[in-house]
């Protein structure tokens, strides 16, 4: 008997031994599935929170610009605009001279070449007669912002303000056109030398010969009205910059006009070219045609 007793309590022992181990794994593999799935769930929803392009970043992001096309840039210009700033292509249009394009009559215009038309698209004219040649261009570019935190208007508001900035021309404040943001560095008459400064022998010269012919050349006069500055009511923000340059093998008057609206960007540019150095561009007549055609631009884009 105590021998067959023996053998019961051992048999016993180990029979407690065992069960008490596989309690053991099954307590430790519960544990860790369980810890598994409680990281594995955290780690899902922090990707799906902060993963760009998720539900809830696209609530946050700002709304596309007003614009998402552009207008074909030589049907902008009505030929009535037209043939008051080109006086010379009228008579071009009677003589068959020459366009920029040979496909394109004088009033058409010529295209600029652009890699992405969906993004920016341009055209330019001419016109000469026997006193003057004149250049017109206006220049339209959609800006499209790809900072989520950006929106494409105030994208476009940053680059118009960079343009400003190089141009001389101080923005003025809250981004709106202002005729107190004048440029710097500039003369009040928009004169320019071919350094930018105005003082020159060139300059001066003009000005003594156009005195005995004033019918022909108006002296440029310091009138702060045509300074290069910022304007009002044309688009979101505009300004205008007015150079004479002496020293090319032809005097010439450059008007650069450039304006907002939205997230596009529109540049007019207006030059007239003369040989005779007694007849200087009147600065007065090109702001005025370069800033009506502006105003048409704008009212276009509003009916958009």
């Amino acid at each position: 008997m105590p021998r067959r007793a023996k053998r019961y309590a051992q048999r016993g022992a180990l029979a407690s031994y065992a069960t008490n181990a596989a309690l053991a794994l099954a307590l430790t593999g519960a544990l860790t599935g369980a810890l598994t799935a409680c990281t594995g769930s955290t780690g899902a929803g922090d990707d799906e929170d902060g993963k760009p392009g998720s539900s809830s970043a696209s609530a946050s992001a700002p709304a596309p610009g007003k614009y998402d096309s552009l207008p074909e840039p030589c049907g902008t210009v009505g030929v009535g605009q037209l043939r008051e700033m080109l006086p010379g292509a009228a008579a071009a249009e009677d003589d068959d001279t020459p366009a920029p394009s040979d496909s394109a009559g004088p009033y058409e215009g010529e295209s600029s070449v652009t890699y992405d038309t969906d993004r920016r698209v341009g055209c330019r004219w001419k016109s000469a007669t026997t006193l003057s040649t004149r250049h017109l261009s206006v220049d339209f570019e959609r800006v499209v912002s790809y900072d989520p935190a950006v929106s494409d208007d105030e994208q476009a508001e940053r680059l118009y303000k960079k343009k400003a900035r190089k141009a001389g021309i101080t923005p003025a404040p809250g981004g709106s056109g202002s005729a107190s943001g004048q440029s710097t560095g500039k003369t009040p008459d928009g004169d320019a030398s071919p350094t930018g400064k105005k003082g020159s022998s060139d300059d001066r010269d003009s000005s003594e010969d156009s005195e005995d012919d004033t019918e022909d050349s108006p002296s440029p006069t310091p009138d702060e009205e045509l300074a290069p500055r910022s304007l009002d009511d044309v688009g979101d923000a505009a300004y205008i910059d007015d150079e004479l340059h002496t020293a090319d093998s032809g005097l010439h008057r450059d008007i650069t006009l450039v304006f907002r609206t939205a997230n596009v960007i529109a540049t007019v540019e207006y030059d007239q070219w003369v040989t005779d150095k007694h007849r200087i561009p009147d600065s007065n007549e090109l702001q005025e045609k370069a800033r009506e055609l502006a105003e048409q631009l704008t009212g276009r884009f509003e009916e958009d």
